[in-house]
């Protein structure tokens, strides 16, 4: 009997050091990639977009606003490739937009000019393969809302001559074009020009991004796209119903699409006990704004009592593998990916704390029986092949089309 204790004792490690060793491996050949980082607004926000300003070849957990993304931690995460999120407030328009996302991809820009050792700009699939193959990280842009492009198809064009390899059609308010998962629809889903968008996104080989987007603006994109679409970080429905996340009739149109969803790490995206935790916190401040009024101190007071009697509760890796296997099982896992969303969230789920962690996923999903190929392309495999079938499918418009002149007021 106590022979048999030993060997149940010995086996967790010595199987999770089996594990890691996969893992590393298929990490070796593959690009691990991350859909969906958000280090270049929290560069702004702490920083001002002054490289200098914030130690990004050093260990950043010790500045005043801890971050979860430093060049260290990418290098211990094994990534081969992040799409660095070129995000900007819902509340800037027009030019202000432009000039303000402008000024993102820049920062993305100075970012692998000042860290050439390490980071290098990727403007294809051939592109990630290559850096990735140099020891590198494959440095791509994403931007992360239409209203970046001040409803103007020159402008989508020229961020992406400036290397924006994706767009996420909203953030969380709704668009003219476009309805975001999170606010109320003006559209039912996409407009005229809204079509317009994705099929020039189509022409020029930039990614058709359904993340924050309403699920009526789901069924349309994918409905209009003629090459694969992404959601460069979203979770299922199925396993947490958020409004953010994946409806299951949405996944079999990505599967017919042939697109990946990269899954998102963010707690209330994860996790339904965090999701309605955050509701009942909301509602609760509201009931307290409404019965202490002009009393801020009395509201900040109560919320805090409120949430010592209510902890929060806490996501977990285990959380964000099952949003994996729901994907996978009900679509295939030539549909998932991974989009961490990190550096755009407060805390991570326990077990995925910051990019150093990324590949606990994978040796989860690999005690879970995934295999080699199968971690391989979740991993990073299934986002190239949508990148690569993207560039074909853009070689074949620009010879059918020529570039759209539509307009957001004519066409509405």
């Amino acid at each position: 009997m106590l022979h048999l204790v030993l060997a149940l004792a010995l086996a967790g490690p010595t199987g999770d050091a089996a594990l890691q060793k996969r893992v590393d491996r298929v990490l070796a050949r593959t690009p691990l990639i991350d859909g969906h980082n958000d280090v270049p607004w929290a560069w702004r926000a702490r920083a001002n977009r002054r490289l200098e300003d914030l130690p990004f070849e050093t260990d950043t957990t010790g500045i005043e606003r801890p971050m979860h993304t430093d060049l260290p931690r990418l290098q211990a995460g094994q990534l081969g490739g992040v799409f660095w999120s070129v995000w900007i407030p819902t509340d800037l328009e027009g030019p202000e937009a432009v000039v303000t996302v402008l000024e993102q991809i820049d920062l993305v820009h100075r970012m692998v000019e000042r860290w050439p050792d390490e980071l290098e700009l990727a403007r294809s699939s051939g592109d990630v393969r290559r850096i990735h193959k140099q020891g590198k990280i494959a440095s791509l842009i994403g931007m992360e809302g239409g209203h970046s492009i001040g409803g103007n198809l020159a402008i989508l064009r020229s961020t992406y001559a400036a290397g924006a390899r994706y767009m996420t059609l909203t953030h969380w308010e709704t668009i003219p074009w476009a309805d975001a998962a999170t606010d109320e629809p003006l559209s039912d889903g996409l407009s005229p020009f809204g079509e317009e968008v994705v099929k020039e996104m189509n022409r020029i080989g930039m990614l058709v991004d359904l993340s924050h987007v309403a699920a009526t603006t789901m069924h349309d994109a994918l409905r209009v796209s003629e090459a694969p679409v992404i959601f460069s970080h979203s979770g299922a429905y199925a396993i947490n119903p958020h409004p953010r996340n994946v409806p299951d009739d949405v996944l079999d149109e990505v599967q017919e699409n042939g697109g990946v969803v990269m899954v998102d790490f963010l707690p209330s995206y994860v996790s339904k006990d965090v999701h309605v935790w955050g509701a009942e916190r909301r509602a609760e401040k509201a009931r307290l704004e409404s019965m202490n009024l002009g009393n801020r101190a009395a509201v900040e007071s109560g919320l805090e009592a409120w949430e010592k009697e209510n902890a929060p509760p806490v996501a977990d890796l285990a959380t964000v593998a099952d949003h994996v296997d729901h994907i996978a099982k009900r679509i295939g896992w030539e549909h998932v990916g991974i989009g961490t969303d990190f550096d755009g969230m407060g805390s991570a789920p326990t077990g995925l704390e910051d990019v150093s962690q990324i590949p606990n996923l994978l040796v989860e999903l690999a005690r879970r029986g995934y295999t080699d190929e199968q971690l391989a392309g979740i991993a990073g495999e299934n986002v190239l092949r949508v990148m690569e079938r993207a560039e074909e499918v853009a070689v074949q418009l620009r010879k059918a089309r020529v570039a759209s002149e539509a307009d957001l007021e004519e066409k509405g």
